[in-house]
């Protein structure tokens, strides 16, 4: 299963964390933008032209120590078709260097709906007699308060082209526990939610211990995090809230298993803007990125040790 490519590439990297790839101008260096707009024109094109330039001098930065990105859709969307071009590029570049790629878009539907976006992002469509891979995602991010009509399509995905999903529990937002912490006959809504993806994974299980369907539990609640760890055995995690949310490799250890294995750690502002904050970033953000991915790396393997199968 997918969950176990990931996992491969952790244990290959000595490093259980993903690289959230949400690029807005202001994240990129001027020098960069402004280069872009005199190529490609000063609005969507030339944004786009920025994206995919930073974006590939970050994957090629930290392509061997980081195991996976996450690129997020909405980031892309905003840029238009060009943007979602840029979205299809940046896939397959990191998929080119060797990386695992999460798109994060929260999906959410059911029936032709849910098919459709699971197509579109991890599997593939017939066109006459040709099938085409539309994106080609390793794994999705998903909502799964519609139930079960909302999953049920994924899994079938997951199955037949060897993906993963990562499904909404416990989310690093302030305002999550509005709801994710009402109580279900004494259960949190989002202990209910972690229960339903230890079912969902039964079907899809891969050869490292754990299922194609993944949850989200968010860095900033780490009491909850550690709790979900214990009763969701054979769920892998997607942890955000570290860094700029105000989590930490200590907030986070609680998300892993005695192999130091169950998470990857996301962190998104806290390696893409790193230049910002170093005297020559400006000149080489790239290397800002790197340097900062491998803090992160040694800061979280602090409260771990080493990873192993």
């Amino acid at each position: 299963m997918s969950m176990d490519t990931l996992i491969q590439r952790i244990v290959q990297t000595q490093n259980p964390t993903v690289v959230g790839l949400d690029p807005m101008l202001e994240y990129i260096p001027e020098h960069i933008v402004s280069e872009a707009f005199a190529k490609a024109g000063e609005g969507l094109a030339g944004a786009a032209e920025a994206v995919w330039r930073f974006n590939t001098e970050i994957i090629d930065a930290i392509c061997d120590i980081v195991p996976a990105v996450k690129p997020q859709a909405a980031y892309y969307e905003r840029l238009g078709w060009q943007g979602v071009r840029i979205l299809y590029e940046t896939i397959a570049y990191a998929h080119k260097k060797g990386m695992y790629v999460i798109t994060d878009g929260k999906r959410n539907d059911i029936g032709s709906t849910m098919e459709a976006y699971a197509a579109a992002h991890l599997g593939r469509v017939k066109l006459g007699q040709k099938e085409c891979e539309p994106f080609g995602a390793d794994a999705l991010t998903v909502n799964g308060y519609l139930g079960s009509d909302g999953i049920k399509p994924l899994l079938a995905i997951c199955r037949e082209y060897d993906k993963g999903i990562f499904v909404l529990v416990k989310t690093s937002n302030p305002s999550s526990g509005e709801l994710q912490d009402r109580l279900i006959d004494t259960k949190p809504v989002y202990e209910v939610m972690g229960g339903m993806c230890e079912a969902w994974g039964q079907e899809v299980m891969g050869r490292h211990g754990y299922s194609a369907v993944g949850a989200v539990v968010g860095a900033t609640y780490p009491d909850q995090l550690r709790a979900l760890r214990e009763k969701l055995p054979h769920t892998f995690f997607l942890v955000p809230g570290y860094g700029a949310q105000g989590g930490g490799a200590a907030d986070v250890a609680g998300a892993f298993d005695r192999r130091g294995l169950g998470a990857v750690i996301n962190n998104s502002r806290g390696i893409i803007t790193a230049w910002k904050k170093t005297p020559d970033g400006v000149r080489d953000h790239a290397k800002a990125a790197r340097q900062a991915a491998l803090a992160m790396k040694e800061d979280i393997l602090s409260y771990l040790g080493s990873i192993a199968l």
